[in-house]
């Protein structure tokens, strides 16, 4: 793709002053429209070193109020950045809806340097190469614009640049041993940069390359691509988007009607007993994860009262209080509301050796928004592939993913509500949301039976807790727990 490219004829001075003058114009007025229309923007610049990424990056942003956007610099990941998935520090960084953030470098360049530099196999190569592709669909299927630039330069160019900038002593900071490295083996960059942009280029996300060997010329040219992004952008925003296949390999699962709860009990010596027993053996398993940097995130999603936080306590009673963390999932805050679905759990993943806990999930998209009408029926049948998608890539990263649905019948809900209303300590735990929620329990039961049909990948899949008796669903939440540290710890120390 970037060898064949025919660079544009450059146009008069005069003709690009004029152009610009108009380009400028029409951003201003657009950047309103970014924001009534609620659109997040995300532009990614990359490029040669010494292409002038950052230059135009500024001149663009004159156009836009500053309240609107934010520019991300993304360098060489740290040590404390590379202990999450790859992706981690890109996510937490997409835009508000309305607003833009402007990417001076991003996965691009990460990818291509350990490319080059042969710290990345093959295989984790096409790994990120699907990740990057993901998520930019994702991100577009979600309402994003995402506009990618690669400025280019020839060998020549960009050799007289860097030789310029040594030469002056403000500037001689800018040019580090990678620009030098690609400069002086420019036909492997070119091939590298080629393929990395062919093989990540969409309809719904496409590369512009941009002719770079001027500086108003290459603003002209960002400028009217960008523009014109974004008037695309808002001319198809009512249009849904494609539903994927789901071709992930899936588990089979029973129907929550199907579930036997009648007999799964245990007396409460029984449960003491194996209590210790298990919490025991979790402490010294947690203390193996940590050695060993094995990432673990815990899901618990379940019928209300059904005994989640109880679960949750046995769990966490038997660790080291420094290296969990319990997320409490309520209903998204306007800053959440305002981008991709996703963020927020994203954003509250564990490092590697740590573990998270969800006592809610990213499933609230395909049961309560999706019964409350909080998105769009495309939204919600979307989103089964998009957490598949999602849970693939932590499972690839390494971590173990535990999934809980805390299953109980509709009398013992009942019960449970009337002597959370009853009983004045408890009265804290049940609403009004509660009831009404209550009342649309076969809702909620269908839509609970299709997302575990199609979210139970042999990866992470789901486990049915019988909890109508919560001492009997607290011990197999410890066996199911301490079987998959168990065997990540051993999978670990054997590789």
């Amino acid at each position: 793709m970037l060898r064949d490219f025919v660079m544009t004829q450059k146009p008069e001075q005069e003709e690009i002053r004029s152009l610009l003058q108009i380009e400028r114009e029409k951003l201003i007025a657009n950047q309103l429209k970014v924001k009534d229309s609620k659109l997040p923007v995300m532009v990614i610049f990359e490029g040669w070193g010494s292409s002038g990424k950052g230059g135009v990056i500024g001149r663009v942003i004159k156009n836009i109020d500053p309240r609107f956007f934010k520019v991300r610099s993304m360098d060489t990941p740290t040590p404390e950045e590379r202990r999450y998935p790859f992706m981690h520090r890109y996510f937490q960084y997409i835009p508000e809806a309305g607003r833009f953030v402007f990417f001076d470098r991003c996965w691009m360049e990460e990818v291509i340097s350990q490319h080059m530099s042969g710290n990345l196999s093959k295989a984790e190569y096409r790994r990120r190469m699907r990740s990057i592709t993901t998520t930019e669909r994702s991100l577009t299927d979600n309402g994003y614009l995402v506009m990618k630039f690669f400025l280019h330069i020839s060998k020549k160019t960009q050799h007289k640049r860097l030789e310029a900038l040594q030469n002056d002593e403000q500037n001689r900071w800018r040019v580090d041993e990678d620009d030098l490295r690609e400069n002086e083996n420019y036909d492997e960059y070119l091939e590298a940069y080629g393929r990395y942009l062919t093989n990540t280029n969409s309809p719904s996300s496409p590369w512009y390359i941009i002719d770079a060997t001027s500086r108003k010329w290459t603003e002209l040219q960002v400028l009217q691509f960008l523009n014109q992004g974004i008037e695309t952008a808002l001319a198809n925003s009512a249009y849904a988007h494609p539903i994927l296949q789901n071709t992930f390999p899936l588990k089979r699962m029973p129907r929550l009607a199907d579930v036997v709860l009648e007999g799964k009990q245990l007396d409460n010596d029984e449960y003491q007993e194996r209590l210790d027993e298990l919490q025991d053996e979790l402490k010294q398993l947690h203390h193996e994860v940590y050695r060993l940097q094995i990432p673990v995130i815990i899901a618990y999603e379940g019928w209300d009262a059904a005994g989640k936080g109880g679960n949750i306590k046995r769990i966490t009673s038997a660790m080291d209080c420094r290296g969990y963390e319990v997320h409490p999932i309520a209903s998204p805050e306007p800053h959440e509301k305002a981008r991709h679905f996703l963020w927020r759990f994203w954003t509250r993943l564990p490092k590697a050796g740590h573990i998270a806990i969800f006592d809610r999930t990213w499933y609230g998209r395909v049961m309560v928004e999706r019964i409350e009408g909080f998105c769009t029926e495309n939204d919600w049948k979307r989103a089964y592939n998009e957490m598949n998608e999602f849970e693939r890539e932590l499972n690839e990263w390494g971590a173990v993913i535990i999934k809980f649905w805390v299953q109980i019948d509709n009398k013992t809900q009942l019960e449970r509500f009337t002597d959370r209303q009853e009983t004045p300590e408890k009265q804290w735990k049940i609403t009004d949301e509660d009831w009404r929620n209550r009342e649309k329990w076969d809702a909620y039961e269908q839509a609970v039976d299709e997302m575990i049909l199609k979210t139970s990948t042999t990866f992470a899949p789901w486990h049915i807790l019988e909890s109508n008796d919560k001492r009997y669903a607290r011990i197999k939440a410890l066996e199911i727990v301490i079987k998959a540290l168990r065997e990540a710890v051993e999978k670990v120390d054997e590789g």
